[in-house]
């Protein structure tokens, strides 16, 4: 069996895998649904804009359910405190979601006066999880208003509304933003015209916004204070959150990984490039090179974030002592070894058959397509 650190480590790295997963397939999707009230002009463009999502958009998902149980299994600690601390924020996300298979399923078979509130439900389910995913990474810089005590518990002291603060706001933005460029290239790479030229044009604003948003969002974090483990972590030894000593650094501090390890200075500049590339290639033909491009940058968010934070998962700053670290909030060393090895055969067999599946059902969506499957299609 691996080393306990290496196995810390492998699922940290893990966990930012299946995060960017979601963020690049179902990243379309709810970018999808950001756009589906202002894309489309009429009926007939909302099913072309919906069909060219319908083949994936549930399977889509599973890279959020997969992301949350591994959550539980890696990390137990992090998820009991994070889910009852955020409880509120849960629901949310999760009644958001709730409501897009019911419009998936139903707007095809109800009347033509009630579509509206499908769309609606559809627009929610996408709009919702994208800025509140945002608003929580936004809140992990700022640390939560959480404390341990010795057996574990932890009590939240902060409300819904606190989390909705201006730095976390605007990574909110950010990631509607890059979400909703993500959704705009897949629709002009599989939605025929009139959405395609549509699409395309909302890539290249979308693209601008998240570059502008998201260097505007690293210059604040360069003057928010962070979090630095003073004392008393081992690395390789048994978790334990509450033996370590945690004090608040000074403005910038989020920023000390980027020098201590320069290659990671790769991720904020693949972000910036990713997004720079969809600016240009948007409206050319090279709708497979745009969307590789697009997912990119949702890839170089994501990991500017991780790398930022790191080593820390859940920021305390009640009392930073007790803040959660990949190196002290996992699960045993038997259990990661296990996960490693299930992980190791059913990762790959997960990607293999999405390939298969995107492969099987490729294909532009078109209003001649629509109208000979009126039947079997949304």
């Amino acid at each position: 069996m691996m080393e306990y650190e290496v196995l810390k480590f492998i699922w940290w790295a893990l966990i930012g895998v299946l995060l960017i997963g979601f963020a690049v397939m179902d990243g379309y999707d709810l970018g999808t649904a950001n756009l589906l009230p202002f894309l489309s002009k009429n009926d007939e463009e909302r099913r072309l804009m919906i069909n060219a999502v319908a083949p994936h958009w549930d399977g889509n998902q599973v890279w959020l359910v997969t992301a949350g149980g591994a959550l539980f299994a890696a990390w137990p600690i992090v998820y009991a405190t994070a889910f009852s601390g955020f409880y509120w924020a849960m629901l949310l996300v999760l009644f958001s979601l709730i409501g897009r298979p019911l419009a998936f399923d139903y707007r095809s078979k109800v009347e033509e006066q009630y579509k509206k509130y499908c769309d609606g439900a559809l627009f929610v389910s996408g709009f919702v999880p994208s800025l509140v995913f945002g608003v929580a990474f936004g809140n992990l810089f700022q640390g939560f208003d959480f404390d341990l005590d010795t057996t574990m518990r932890s009590s939240f002291s902060q409300g819904f509304f606190s989390l909705l603060n201006p730095f976390a706001l605007l990574c909110g933005l950010v990631s509607v933003a890059m979400l909703t460029m993500q959704g705009a290239v897949w629709q002009s790479m599989r939605a025929g015209e009139p959405i395609q030229t549509r699409a395309a044009n909302v890539a290249r604003l979308s693209a601008i916004v998240t570059i502008v948003l998201f260097a505007l969002a690293g210059v604040w974090v360069a003057n928010l204070s962070g979090f630095e483990i003073v004392a008393g972590l081992d690395t390789n030894g048994a978790a334990n959150p509450l033996v370590k000593t945690v004090m608040v650094s000074e403005p910038g501090s989020w920023l000390k990984n980027y020098s201590l390890y320069p290659m990671t200075m790769l991720a904020p500049a693949l972000a910036f490039v990713g997004a720079a590339g969809v600016l240009a290639l948007a409206k050319s033909r090279f709708h497979g090179l745009t969307f590789i491009l697009s997912s990119l940058t949702q890839a170089g968010v994501i990991l500017t974030a991780g790398f930022s934070l790191f080593p820390f998962i859940l920021p305390s700053s009640s009392n930073p002592n007790v803040s959660l670290t990949l190196w002290d909030a996992t699960s045993s060393h038997m259990t990661l070894g296990i996960m490693t090895v299930v992980a190791g055969i059913f990762v790959p067999t997960i990607i293999g058959y999405t390939t298969w599946c995107f492969y099987r059902m490729w294909g532009r969506m078109t209003s001649e397509e629509l109208n000979q499957n009126s039947h079997s299609l949304y």
